[in-house]
């Protein structure tokens, strides 16, 4: 345990003058049967960003109840920077860093498409000895599994914000609920490369109809949207990368197909 960690029955300083210069005050639980993960994660970026932290730990929920009744909070953990309280673990990642809980960011989708095509390079090196055409078209695949496991992990939530522009969707509402298993299935048979006649047209419809869907909402109607691409409730914007995760599954449907005749 840290050196500069005490039991709040060991302190009586006032966090407010105690917190100042690159001093923290940080109030936190270390129960007997709860050790406060957000709490842990508060003092590691603390000391990330240069503070030195006065650790003050809770060890019985009389404590706890006590510190909120005094100071007047709802949760734990509690910061203090500069003689002002900051709040809990998420209000100090928002003083202390560019995250923003409403922030829009490509970060979900970018580290997706990472691992698809780090899935597809170990594909292609592993079963064909090296990187061929045969890898794009693992890339895209295992791209479409990976979002399509993104929006099935809340449907409803996702459906929701897909509501929102696609064209179908927006006309017969059950599209906005079999589209998230449509995508997962077509992208598993297009990686095993099997069913071509069946994966290829499913993967052709959905990616026409959300490519259309994406350019009109944001090309010609200029509405600023989150996307749906990477599930419900996410914070990715609606736009070029939308469009062009419909264009690659649309260009790869067609060769298939193409292939296929």
């Amino acid at each position: 345990m840290p050196k500069d960690t005490r039991d709040v029955a060991e302190v009586n300083t006032d966090p407010v003058e105690a917190a100042t210069g690159k001093t923290a005050v940080l109030y936190r639980m270390a129960l007997p049967d709860h050790l406060c993960p957000s709490g842990q994660k508060a003092r590691w970026l603390l000391e990330r960003q240069g503070y030195e932290v006065d650790d003050r730990l809770f060890r019985t929920r009389a404590e706890v109840d006590a510190f909120k009744a005094k100071h007047g909070v709802q949760t734990t953990p509690q910061v203090w920077i500069e003689g002002e309280r900051v709040g809990g673990y998420t209000d100090l990642r928002e003083k202390l860093t560019d995250w923003g809980p409403k922030a829009t960011t490509y970060r979900p989708v970018l580290y997706l498409f990472a691992v698809a095509a780090l899935t597809a390079v170990a594909l292609s090196i592993g079963f064909l000895g090296a990187i061929t055409w045969q890898t794009l078209g693992w890339f895209i695949s295992v791209s479409m599994i990976l979002l399509g496991m993104q929006k099935l992990r809340d449907v409803e939530s996702f459906s929701t914000m897909f509501l929102n522009y696609d064209l179908l969707a927006r006309r017969w509402v059950p599209y906005a609920y079999v589209y998230p298993f449509i995508e997962t299935a077509a992208g598993i048979l297009m990686t095993g490369m099997i069913l071509t006649w069946l994966s290829a047209p499913a993967a052709l419809f959905i990616a026409t109809i959300g490519a259309v869907s994406v350019f009109k909402a944001v090309y010609i109607d200029k509405r600023e949207l989150k996307c749906a691409c990477v599930g419900g409730n996410s914070n990715v914007p609606l736009g070029f990368v939308s469009l062009t995760e419909n264009l690659m599954m649309m260009g790869m449907a067609i060769v298939m197909l193409w292939l296929a005749v």
